[in-house]
């Protein structure tokens, strides 16, 4: 496989993993501003936060309002973090590339675009906008389920998969990150009596609401929801699992060594992590994410060296920055 399809296919993946991330945050996002007083001090620019594009939405919009930040993440084209973009950018990268997955697969994302662009300024509208992120959230499962029946096991899989993953450890810690900083000990006390409704947001955030409550069998609480989305082995969007897909989808892999490698580290500091310290002490839960965010910077810096783009240049890319345009070099053993 080139390592330009090889990359393509993994971007896809991002953007698609990208754009089901936000439609989720957006709607729960929505349901808890119901459930809360009017006059408590969340709002919605903690979702700016989230995606990482806090620059790029002050320059545009003076106040983090419900319908800026919302038609912001849903239909603004200049935001790479918008739903819209983000579909837009997974469709391109696939058109280049279509030949190696079935053709369902292209038709999928070819009309989930196409839905989306023909919808995101009318799913900003409160009335419309539950149907309207509903159909994003649909839309890229019932993608991520073709995949994964239509699709052989062989390069292309693996790099959609690693793509998944990637995408998916870094919104999570940004979610616990960002939520974690009113929920904790230092929060305002007029939160403490919704500190519950806000923790259970989290694990909605995630669909992991219902999975926590069989798992854990105890009412919310900040240190168990912590534990079970950073080092839980089984749940799908935890860190710790994640990490564990992407290490196992790194043997299928030539020349895997130093991305292993990397991708072992991260994950140790996450099994090890003390949930307790972390749970009584926001500055401490804050420092540990962003080294989590380095280790997946340095996932996706590794990965690239070693696939998309040749090993003695190697532009440091961020999490949330656009693609670089790779060679047409063979990333399959001679």
């Amino acid at each position: 496989m080139l390592s330009r399809v090889a990359e393509n296919l993994y971007w896809m993946a991002r953007y698609i993993e990208r754009a089901e991330d936000t439609a989720r945050l957006l709607s729960v996002n929505s349901h808890l501003m119901l459930d809360l007083p009017r006059h408590l001090p969340l709002g919605w620019g903690p979702l700016i936060e989230m995606t990482g594009t806090l620059e790029a939405f002050t320059e545009r919009h003076g106040d983090f309002d419900e319908r800026s930040v919302v038609h912001f993440l849903c239909a603004d084209t200049q935001s790479g973090s918008s739903i819209l973009s983000a579909l837009a950018s997974a469709r391109e990268n696939l058109r280049t590339t279509r030949d190696v997955v079935p053709r369902e697969i292209w038709e999928e994302v070819n009309q989930l675009y196409l839905s989306v662009a023909d919808h995101a300024e009318n799913g900003v509208s409160p009335r419309r906008r539950d149907a309207f992120l509903k159909s994003v959230i649909r839309g890229c499962q019932t993608l991520t389920g073709l995949i994964e029946g239509t699709l052989s096991h062989g390069p292309a899989r693996t790099f959609i998969e690693l793509g998944r993953q990637l995408e998916r450890v870094d919104m999570t810690t940004r979610i616990v990150d960002v939520r974690s900083a009113s929920l904790l000990p230092q929060n305002p006390e007029e939160l403490l009596p919704f500190e519950n409704l806000q923790w259970m947001s989290v694990l909605k955030s995630l669909t992991a609401y219902q999975m926590y409550r069989q798992q854990v069998r105890l009412r919310v609480r900040g240190p168990d929801v912590l534990r079970f989305l950073l080092q839980d082995p089984n749940l799908p969007r935890s860190i710790a699992c994640s990490l564990e897909t992407l290490g196992h989808e790194l043997q299928l892999l030539p020349r895997q060594d130093r991305v292993a490698a990397t991708v072992s580290l991260v994950r140790a500091d996450v099994v090890d992590a003390d949930i307790q310290a972390l749970a009584h002490s926001p500055s401490k839960l804050h420092a540990f994410v962003d080294e989590l965010q380095i280790g997946f910077a340095a996932i996706h810096d590794t990965l690239s060296a070693t696939y998309f783009v040749s090993a003695d240049s190697i532009p440091h890319v961020t999490q949330r920055q656009t693609q670089s345009h790779a060679g047409d070099q063979d990333i399959d053993d001679d």
